[in-house]
């Protein structure tokens, strides 16, 4: 028997009134408002674990792959973070006029692109170095800087930033 107290301090008692574990839904959607709250529109992302913690709770929960995107103005504060693109178990299908098209309607200066992989591994594909290539080509013509791409595994997170592969 859970009572809500308030959002962040649901009580969850059994009947002779002993606590009890949060259930694990309730426990994300708290995390959640609570990343929301740090990463803002207008917060900061001006470190590479700043910006792990952002795209890891933002994708931890999907099942299927995600596309994402954390639009930046100048000073790296966010302008709004952005799902791209859905797919299936094992791919998302992301087309790059879209998200040039997001990037402007944003007046981004920069962005940090994200995606999960439901599988748990976070290594990249070929197919992700090959898609993250083509946007940051894309972007640099319009002067739009891709900081990094973080891929979200079960229990790691690769940045290509990292990796010297931006």
């Amino acid at each position: 028997m859970c009572k809500e107290e308030s959002y962040a301090n649901t009580v969850c008692r059994d009947l002779l009134g002993d606590y009890v574990p949060a259930d694990p839904d309730l426990i994300i959607a708290e995390a959640k408002r609570r990343i929301a709250a740090k990463f803002r529109r207008g917060a900061a992302l001006t470190s590479p674990n700043a910006a792990r913690d952002a795209v890891q709770l933002h994708l931890a929960e999907y099942d299927h792959e995600v596309f994402a995107g954390f639009f930046l103005d100048n000073q790296h504060r966010i302008i709004e973070f952005s799902v791209l693109a859905e797919g299936t178990i094992d791919a998302a299908a992301v087309y790059p006029r879209e998200v040039i098209k997001k990037a402007l309607d944003c007046q981004a200066a920069a962005v940090i692109f994200c995606h999960n992989h439901p599988s748990g591994f976070a290594e990249p594909s070929q197919a992700d170095k090959a898609l993250i290539m083509r946007l940051k080509n894309a972007l640099s013509l319009l002067d739009i800087r891709v900081l990094d791409h973080f891929i979200v595994g079960a229990d790691e997170v690769y940045s290509f930033a990292e990796h010297r592969l931006l």
